[in-house]
């Protein structure tokens, strides 16, 4: 049950990482522009054709959505 924990700290280690990135590029990108981000690319862009395309997908969307927003919602902060 040891591996088990620790493989379950480090996904939520790596998925707190990946948050505060996708957060570090969309303040970037609002800053400096799409044009101007050599790592991150067009951010902004990428989200917003993901919730059009989650839209589109009617209550499969709206399913997609929530469960997006469970497995956020049960992620434990880093101290």
């Amino acid at each position: 049950m040891i591996g088990i924990s620790s493989v379950k700290s480090w996904v939520g280690a790596l998925t707190n990482l990946g948050l505060a990135l996708i957060a570090l590029a969309i303040v970037a990108s609002v800053l400096v522009g799409p044009e101007n981000m050599w790592a991150f690319g067009n951010v902004v862009d990428n989200l917003v054709g993901l919730i059009v395309s989650l839209g589109d997908g009617g209550l499969a969307g709206l399913i997609a959505v929530g469960i997006v927003i469970w497995l956020l919602s049960k992620a434990t902060p880093s101290p």
